[in-house]
């Protein structure tokens, strides 16, 4: 399984922002900390705001914050939503399907029923349950920025 970048983007977003719950965050500030493409963060940011996830504020002070409590922010659904399809091979798109032997395969049942675990496994998380990493989180983050 290979999750695309916006997802991981999504993941690392929503991970800076748990861990700074009390004040509003920059887009900056996290491209910054994850060295990661300020242009992509910002698509990021739409699309998680239209999820409800992350609310925004523009203009002088603004930023970002969790617009859910993390404990709400269940990661299977995250992934579910962030992920343009989770297609693992080509027949898992009957309109793109090529493979000939697509009918008589046993394996896309195999690797159905493999994916269902895996985002069986992320239904079991939300945000809440990293809280332990918060500490070590912020650190190599600030180490990330400069702030150490």
């Amino acid at each position: 399984m290979h999750l695309t970048q916006f997802s991981d983007y999504s993941l690392r977003l929503v991970l800076y922002l748990a861990c700074h719950p009390d004040r509003v965050v920059s887009v900056e500030e996290v491209s910054r900390a994850y060295v990661i493409s300020r242009h992509h963060l910002v698509k990021v940011v739409q699309s998680l705001t239209e999820l409800g996830v992350v609310e925004s504020q523009r203009g002088r002070g603004g930023g970002m914050r969790l617009a859910k409590s993390p404990s709400e922010i269940n990661v299977g659904w995250l992934i579910r939503r962030t992920e343009p399809h989770l297609d693992l091979v080509e027949c898992f798109d009957l309109a793109k399907n090529t493979c000939p032997i697509a009918p008589a395969c046993g394996l896309k049942g195999a690797l159905q029923r493999a994916q269902q675990a895996f985002l069986k496994v992320l239904d079991g998380y939300n945000l809440d349950d990293f809280k332990a990493y918060r500490g070590e989180l912020i650190q190599l983050l600030d180490q990330s920025l400069g702030r150490s």
